[in-house]
């Protein structure tokens, strides 16, 4: 279904974006991707290098109306993986992750109410829109208390996807994903997702820090399970104001993730205490369930946690400089 649709692609030089748009470029698609490159979201040109000539690519911000809504025109798809995704960078830089987290996604719908109303519309939420859990595994019912900025950011941008979905009658819908891994993820920085890091310094046989215990469950999810499940809902017409948690059916300890990182890409574990500025911020447990994905989309994981840090060592071997050393 994705022959010949005109896709566009918001954040697409960054990690999940990327992947995003050389599977629908696969798919037969007419990829357009729409980035700024900014380093606190993890942009990188080399992402599309091996697809860069048969995709569109226009650099441009999400916070500029006037030439986002020029590339909004006349698609049939739009995709919203732009986000400032680092929590602590959200809670140094406040108005920043504002400006791209929630104005940005409103100047998105507005350029689709306003010139493009039939376009199908997908939005990128996280996990960490809920805080601490009340329940487990949480549910798309469940409450929504963020600790860090980011994460709430990404809670009002979801309502407004929502909103405008009900009030303008677009067909727009959110995928919350969990932390993702995978081929092409900033592995430079503890300022992005921890399991991404985590093999960023296991490559470099660096140690990996865990704050003790480590106990903490996350789910992860390897980024072609991510792609499918943006790419299911992009072709369904039929779950239009829907919310989905798109997760692995696994839930892993922080200590454990790191120490499968290690076992196979190298470097070493240590314990540590807590930094007084992360541990107030922290949620605990992140059990997650997917049963609503798994029967209204059809969609399920494929791929576990020992293979996906594989494929991910395997992508790293030839081109670990590139999302080293590009910073």
């Amino acid at each position: 279904m994705m022959e010949n649709k005109r896709v566009l692609i918001t954040g697409g030089l960054g990690f999940i974006g990327s992947n995003l748009a050389q599977k629908c470029m696969e798919l037969g698609a007419k990829v357009t991707i729409y980035d700024n490159l900014d380093v606190n979201s993890g942009g990188n040109i080399f992402n599309i290098q091996p697809f860069k000539k048969r995709i569109e690519l226009v650099i441009g911000d999400i916070i500029n109306y006037e030439h986002l809504v020029q590339v909004v025109m006349e698609k049939d798809i739009i995709i919203n993986c732009a986000a400032s995704t680092s929590h602590p960078y959200s809670m140094r830089e406040p108005w920043v992750n504002l400006d791209v987290n929630s104005r940005g996604v409103i100047n998105i719908l507005e350029s689709i109410r306003r010139v493009n109303r039939e376009v199908r519309f997908i939005h990128v939420g996280t996990t960490t829109q809920l805080g601490k859990l009340n329940y487990q595994p949480a549910d798309e019912m469940h409450v929504e208390f963020p600790t860090d900025i980011y994460s709430a950011n990404k809670v009002v941008a979801e309502k407004y996807v929502l909103l405008y979905a009900t009030a303008y009658n677009l067909n727009a819908t959110v995928i919350r994903l969990p932390n993702v891994f995978g081929p092409r993820a900033a592995i430079h920085s503890h300022e992005f997702t921890f399991n991404n890091y985590f093999v960023g310094l296991a490559l470099q046989k660096k140690t990996i820090t865990v704050y003790r215990p480590g106990s903490q469950l996350r789910n992860v999810l390897y980024v072609d399970d991510a792609v499918d499940s943006l790419i299911i809902a992009a072709e369904n017409d039929n779950i239009a104001a829907e919310t989905f948690f798109v997760v692995n059916d696994n839930h892993f300890s922080v200590k454990e993730i790191a120490e499968l990182t290690c076992s196979i890409m190298g470097g070493s574990l240590e314990l540590m205490d807590w930094p007084v500025n992360r541990k107030a911020i922290e949620i605990g447990d992140a059990v997650i369930s997917n049963k609503k994905a798994k029967k209204i989309l059809g969609w399920s994981p494929k791929v576990d946690l020992d293979t996906g840090l594989q494929l991910t060592k395997d992508y790293y071997s030839s081109c670990l400089r590139h999302y080293l050393k590009y910073y």
